[in-house]
Parts: C-alpha cells; structure tokens; sequence
C-alpha cells in the first residue's frame, strides 16, 4: 500500500481515446460509487506521471496504449483528509483486454465526447474532453484502428 506524508496527494489519470470514421471515442469506467469517471491513481515512485496513468488505464480500465507526454488538463478533489493533485493525459488505445485487475466491478464504455461530456461530473474534465479533436488532430493516424487482445 501507498504510504502518505502529507496532506497533498499527486495523481495522474488518463482519458483512454480511440478515432472511429464517426468521430473520436473516449472511454470512461465507472466508480464503486456508480459515477463516470477516467482512470487515475497515485504517482507511483520511480514512474513518470505518464507511466503511471498508463498502469491505471491497464488495471482499471482494461486498456493499453500510447500517451501523449504534454498533460493535457488538472483538476483537484478532496479525499483521505487531503487534496488529491491530479494532471490529466490522453491516451491512444491501441489494445483492449477482454480480462483485467478490476474487471470484476469495473464497467467500462465508449462514448461519443458529446456524450462523455454529459456523464462526466467535473467540469475540468468536460473542458479537456471538449477540447480532445483539436489536442490530438496533428499527433495521430487517422486510419489507425483498436485491436481486441484476449
């Protein structure tokens, strides 16, 4: 378990994305509490930021991939007596597992963005999610396409 010193917690998260001929995907997983939210978790020590959010993705949501180095967004909460500090990527899917860590409470869906922006309760992260076609239009091949990984 995470040892923590202080009241001020650093986190990173990832929105998963994958382009369709219909538009850009986001996948949100769902909470123990039954909100739509991203996957994130504690800066492990001796992980960048990114590699982190990256090992959330694949514990939490069931999906590996590509993300980008500039962080996208941040947005702070309140948890274990503290303020969680979390810095927000995006990530390329480019692997969805059929099985994974949390699988077993853990439901995880593709939305339109317009759509993510409505199931998303932080208006930090309804703002980055507006914002996903113009942060990844230069950075990705349209024609790239998500694989299934049993």
């Amino acid at each position: 378990m995470f040892n923590y010193p202080s009241d001020i917690f650093n986190q990173s998260a990832v929105i998963p994305f994958k382009i369709e001929k219909k538009g850009i995907k986001v996948l949100l997983i769902k909470s123990r509490k039954g909100k739509w939210i991203i996957p994130k978790g504690i800066i492990e020590n001796k992980l960048t930021p990114q590699e982190s959010a990256l090992k959330e993705a694949i514990e939490e949501a069931g999906v590996d991939g590509e993300v980008l180095n500039d962080f996208v967004g941040e947005y702070k909460y309140e948890k274990w007596g503290g303020t969680c500090n979390v810095k927000v990527y995006l990530m390329r899917v480019d692997k969805e597992l059929q099985s994974w860590e949390e699988d077993f409470f853990r439901v995880r869906k593709w939305f339109s963005l317009k759509k993510a922006v409505k199931k998303i309760s932080k208006a930090e992260l309804s703002d980055i999610i507006k914002n996903i076609p113009g942060i990844v239009k230069d950075q990705v091949d349209i024609n790239d396409k998500v694989r299934v990984v049993e």
